[in-house]
C-alpha cells in the first residue's frame, strides 16, 4: 500500500472500498440484473407457495372427491405428502410425469416417453409403479413409436389406484385431520373473539361505561 492510502484512517478506507462496490454492482450489465430478480422472484414464489396453508373450503373440496382433490395444485401437494409417508410417491410423480409428456413438442417425444419407461413402467425401474403386466406391455410397445397418448392407460391405472386405495387412507389420515382441526380451532377463535368484542362495545354503550 502506498504511504498515502497507509496514511489515511481506516474509516476512510472502509468507505472507499464500500464506494467501489456499489459503482461495480451499478455497472454490471442490466441483462444480468434482470435475471438475478427474476430468480429471486420465482424462490420467493414458490417458497410462498411451499408455506400457504390450503383454506376451510379447499380441504372440505379434497374430501369430497379424488378428482376435486387432483384438479387442485395445492391438493396434489398435500396428497404427494401423504404418499410420502407411505412410500408409494412414485405413483404421483408418474402421473405428473405423463401430464407433462403429453403437453411436451413433437420433436421430445420420444426422447421422454423412453425416460418415463425407464423410470417407473418397466420392471425393476427405479421408481417402478403397479402395472398389471398386459398394460406394461402395451405401453412398452407405445414407447417405441411414440406419440401424446401412449402412456394413457398406464395413467388411467395409477389414478384409480390411487384413487381407490391410497386416496381412501387419506380421508382418515392424520394429516387430513390436523388441517381440518386448524380450521376448527381458527374458526373457534375467530368466534370467541367476536364475542369478546361484541361485550366489549356493549359495555362502553352503557352509561359511564360500566
Amino acid at each position: 500500500m502506498c504511504k498515502g492510502l497507509a496514511a489515511l484512517p481506516a474509516t476512510c478506507l472502509k468507505s472507499a472500498k464500500d464506494i467501489k462496490h456499489k459503482i461495480s454492482f451499478l455497472l454490471q450489465k442490466p441483462e444480468h440484473q434482470a435475471a438475478d430478480q427474476k430468480q429471486t422472484k420465482e424462490k420467493t414464489a414458490a417458497a410462498a407457495a411451499a408455506k400457504r396453508v390450503p383454506t376451510a373450503a379447499e380441504v372440505e373440496k379434497w374430501k369430497e372427491s379424488f378428482s376435486h382433490m387432483m384438479s387442485s395444485e395445492m391438493g396434489r401437494r398435500v396428497f404427494a405428502s401423504f404418499l410420502r409417508s407411505e412410500f408409494s410417491q412414485e405413483n404421483m410423480d408418474f402421473w405428473l410425469a405423463c401430464e407433462d409428456y403429453k403437453k411436451m413438442a413433437a420433436s421430445k417425444l420420444a426422447s421422454r416417453a423412453k425416460q418415463i419407461y425407464q423410470q417407473y413402467v418397466e420392471a425393476d425401474a427405479p421408481n417402478e409403479v403397479n402395472l398389471d403386466a398386459a398394460t406394461r406391455e402395451e405401453t412398452r410397445q407405445n414407447v417405441e413409436n411414440a406419440c401424446p397418448s401412449c402412456f394413457t392407460e398406464a395413467q388411467k391405472m395409477i389414478y384409480t389406484l390411487m384413487e381407490k386405495d391410497s386416496y381412501r387412507r387419506f380421508l382418515s389420515s392424520k394429516l387430513l385431520q390436523n388441517l381440518s382441526q386448524t380450521h376448527s380451532t381458527a374458526a373457534q377463535e375467530r368466534k370467541e373473539d367476536e364475542k369478546s368484542c361484541d361485550r366489549a362495545e356493549s359495555r362502553q354503550a352503557l352509561p359511564g361505561g360500566a
